[in-house]
């Protein structure tokens, strides 16, 4: 984050505007509607700000900018067309520590300002930085199609009775609870449909039938994260992210999609890497069913879906057992997602008529699995976790019957910017990968579908480095892998 957004209060507030044409109008707005008293210092001004003067809403210096004009201010907008002077008035009062804007030019400024969807008192505010003041504005004009008018309308209706909420509800939790059933419920939709008289009426029912226990019952969400892009994520998945009081996550959990979770939500990182748990997993099982009995929300965030190699069932098992409530989430398995981001379709009539999802976890040295069974003609298999044992792997495929060049391809951080795609054959996979310092997490991908990759691949990220063998020339290195 390059900037803190916040929100000023500047109703009666004095401000400084150094500038009076088209430019400086636009600000004047902003400040006018925020409540500022406001100063334009111009040799001359528009029109606007001219029958703004007029109608007392605002002073004029008519002069140019100098150093004194910045004392006793407590924001400074500098709207002019010339560059020295917007320096010169970025300089006071930076030298002051009053915040300066200086319009479209982001290196003078303190602060800059957003573009603003206005549902009062519920503002949303678009910024970019200074960096693309277009894309802001794109961005306000989707906002605005999707933000009711009457959100405004129903925060007002809740700031009125904020305090009765606090006087009937104890706990942070409780009012919490009770606002989202506000917010989600009959109350809103009767805002939305213009009736505020009976939203307040029906708050004021809810207020008296309620108390603490209705709103403290924990609860379990036990969502797939996906393999890596927060765009794969679900609408359900989102909303229950920002509802949750507590989040569990482990090393397979985007960085970016935890962001996502509530900001005020307590982070518990629970680990879950190769031959190292930071938390072993009958602790995880134990932590959700501690959590949710205190009557936390508890998000239980695993990357990929929580049903395929996520030991999802194993989680909600003493939830099922303790009658605690809970929600299964799916998501976008890894092998669904890094295949089609490596342009690898898991099936395809010229090629696989079925597809195999295994977990190549090593034991005891060697991977256990049913051999024959992965090793038949016209499918496609997919194997988790197998970067450690993909020696053995691939050599054990080779001799249960497959050829040694039979396509295979191992996906690094599929989906994600870090994505590359490595692909060779099952005899020569294995030293492709060591050269090219391959990171977890990995999917192995093995069967005659790997071929469609070179044609298919659509997902290139920038800067990825060469990797892989093309597999028309084995023994040369090929630039096709993402």
């Amino acid at each position: 984050m390059d900037a803190l957004p916040i929100f000023l209060k500047l109703r009666n507030t004095p401000a400084l505007v150094v500038g009076g044409g088209s430019v400086a109008e636009r600000k004047i707005d902003l400040l006018l509607r925020a409540g500022a008293r406001i100063t334009v210092v111009a040799p001359r001004i528009g029109a606007k700000v001219q029958a703004l003067f007029d109608q007392h809403k605002l002073d004029w210096i008519e002069d140019s900018f100098a150093p004194d004009h910045v004392t006793e201010v407590l924001i400074v907008i500098a709207a002019t067309n010339d560059a020295y002077v917007n320096k010169a008035v970025s300089q006071e009062a930076r030298e002051r520590n009053i915040p300066v804007n200086v319009v479209d030019q982001p290196d003078l400024c303190t602060f800059t300002v957003p573009s603003i969807v206005d549902r009062s008192p519920v503002i949303v505010a678009i910024g970019t930085g200074g960096a693309s003041p277009v894309l802001a504005r794109m961005l306000k004009a989707r906002l605005e199609t999707l933000i009711p008018a009457a959100y405004g309308r129903l925060a007002s209706i809740a700031r009125e009775f904020r305090d009765q909420v606090k006087a009937a509800l104890g706990s942070v939790a409780s009012r919490r609870g009770f606002w989202e059933a506000v917010f989600q419920g009959r109350v809103a939709e009767l805002v939305f449909a213009g009736k505020e008289h009976q939203a307040r009426e029906e708050l004021g029912r809810m207020i008296q039938a309620t108390g603490d226990a209705q709103f403290e019952r924990g609860e379990v969400y036990l969502v797939g994260a996906g393999p890596g892009d927060p765009d794969l994520l679900t609408f359900r998945a989102l909303r229950l992210m920002q509802r949750a009081d507590v989040v569990l996550y482990d090393r397979l959990v985007a960085p970016a999609i935890v962001d996502l979770v509530r900001r005020d939500a307590e982070r518990i990182f629970v680990g879950k890497e190769k031959s190292h748990h930071v938390v072993p997993q009958p602790e995880i099982n134990e932590l959700l069913l501690t959590l949710a009995q205190q009557g936390k929300r508890v998000l239980r965030l695993k990357g990929g879906d929580p049903f395929i190699f996520g030991r999802g069932g194993e989680e909600i098992e003493d939830l099922v057992r303790h009658n605690i409530p809970f929600q299964v989430i799916p998501g976008i398995t890894a092998a669904v997602g890094c295949a089609c981001y490596a342009g690898i379709p898991l099936t395809h009539r010229d090629h696989a008529q079925s597809c195999l999802f295994v977990t190549g976890h090593l034991k005891d040295g060697s991977v256990d699995l049913n051999w024959e069974a992965l090793c038949q003609p016209g499918q496609t298999v997919v194997v988790y976790m197998g970067l450690t044992g993909l020696e053995a792997i691939c050599r054990e495929m080779i001799r249960h019957g497959l050829p040694g060049a039979t396509p295979a391809a191992l996906i690094q951080q599929g989906t994600t910017l870090n994505q590359r795609v490595i692909a060779a054959t099952l005899d020569s996979l294995p030293d492709a990968v060591a050269a090219a310092q391959v990171k977890a997490p990995t999917l192995l991908i093995v069967g005659s579908v790997v071929t469609l990759h070179d044609e298919l691949a659509w997902f290139s990220p920038e800067g990825a480095p060469p990797q892989g063998l093309a597999l028309n020339e084995p023994g040369r290195g090929s630039n096709d892998g993402l």
